[in-house]
Parts: C-alpha cells; sequence; structure tokens
C-alpha cells in the first residue's frame, strides 16, 4: 500500500521528496514557487530541490544576450557548439562518421542531453572533440532522464495484459492507475497484482 503524495512544502527532506514521481513542468513550478533557477531537465531540477533541501538556493541565471560570431566553415575537434551552431543534421552527422567510422552514424541520448545542455548553459568551452568523448562514454556533461520513459513502458505494459481488456477505453484506465501510482511512493511499474488492487477504482 503506497502513501499518498504529499504537498511540496510539507515534505521534510529530500528522501521524503525522491519516493514520489513528479513530472517535470510540476518540479518547474516548485523551483518557480520558491525562486529558484527552473531550467533544464528533470535531473537539473531535481538538483536545484536537493540543494533547496539542503539549505542552499540556486537562484535563475541572468541570461547573457549571445553575441553572433561567423559561421564555421571548417569543423575540427577543438571546435565549440555554441561557435558551430550544432545542430543533429547531415553535417554534424557527416563529421561523427569520419571521427568514429561508423556510417550511418547515430547521435545516442546522452550526446542529445548534452549538447541542449550546453546551449541552455552558454558554455562556450564546450566542444565537438568533448560530445565525442560523451558518445565514447569517457566523459560526462549531463544524462538523458530515464524516468521519462516510465509512463510509456507502464502504459505499453498495460495494454499488453489481457486481464486490462475488460476497459472500455484502455488509455483512459492506464491514466487513472497510473496517476494512483504517480501520487504515491509505489514502484512506478505496472503489474496484475496493482491491477486487482486497484481495479474498483478504475471502473468508476
Amino acid at each position: 500500500m503506497g502513501g499518498k503524495r504529499p504537498e511540496f512544502d510539507s515534505i521534510k527532506d529530500f528522501a521524503e521528496f525522491s519516493r514520489y514521481y513528479w513530472y517535470r513542468e510540476e518540479l518547474i513550478q516548485i523551483c518557480r514557487a520558491h525562486s529558484l533557477k527552473c531550467d533544464g531537465g528533470k535531473i537539473d531540477l531535481n538538483g536545484v530541490i536537493e540543494a533547496y533541501f539542503r539549505g542552499e538556493k540556486i537562484l535563475p541565471e541572468k541570461r547573457k544576450a549571445l553575441k553572433k560570431k561567423p559561421f564555421v566553415t571548417e569543423l575540427t575537434l577543438s571546435t565549440g557548439l555554441i561557435e558551430c551552431g550544432f545542430s543533429f543534421g547531415n553535417r554534424f552527422r557527416e563529421f561523427f562518421e569520419k571521427q568514429t567510422g561508423k556510417k550511418p552514424f547515430k547521435f545516442n541520448v546522452d550526446m542529445v542531453a548534452t549538447a541542449k545542455a550546453v546551449k541552455e548553459n552558454g558554455d562556450e568551452a564546450f566542444t565537438l572533440g568533448d560530445l565525442l568523448d560523451v558518445y565514447y562514454g569517457k566523459k560526462t556533461y549531463a544524462r538523458y532522464d530515464k524516468s521519462a520513459l516510465l509512463w510509456n513502458k507502464f502504459v505499453k505494459d498495460f495494454c499488453a495484459d489481457e486481464a486490462t481488456s475488460v476497459f472500455c477505453e484502455r488509455l483512459k484506465a492506464a491514466a487513472s492507475l497510473w496517476k494512483i501510482v504517480r501520487e504515491s511512493d509505489m514502484k512506478k511499474e505496472y503489474s496484475r497484482e496493482l491491477l486487482e488492487q486497484y481495479k474498483d477504482a478504475l471502473a468508476e
């Protein structure tokens, strides 16, 4: 039996906060309400909230206007991501194909999270070589937040269970059960036992 998720301001410490599932939008609202830095992914926002529970306030950064630089024609490992206007297009895919010998080259999720964080932080020192190190796992800058996949797996497992075929609107039933799980300290996973426990509530 999971305990219901309390209001943020009644939570005593980060360990208690971590037992519950929070959407990114909710984390942003919490940070805004407490005048904390509220940009970045869920991992960044959780870090801000963890610091808050330690008594440290991470304040919003004043954004500096980035000066437009001339377009970089030649890409090298020492070229900065911001300097060359990095994107996940063909120009950069071809560059990484040459560096890795892998064709077609596929950007991994940590590279995507890193490029986003570098742009948000305005980190002009971060280079294409650094991004290559992230690809090989030699360096960590920002990690893809896998908790975003929890709901997708939950609904997939829910619909794959033939016991849920009794519901006319499976997605609606899955969303109702997910809401119960999300707002509790239960594991964020679907199971037949979970369905049996809350079947009556879903039928309403």
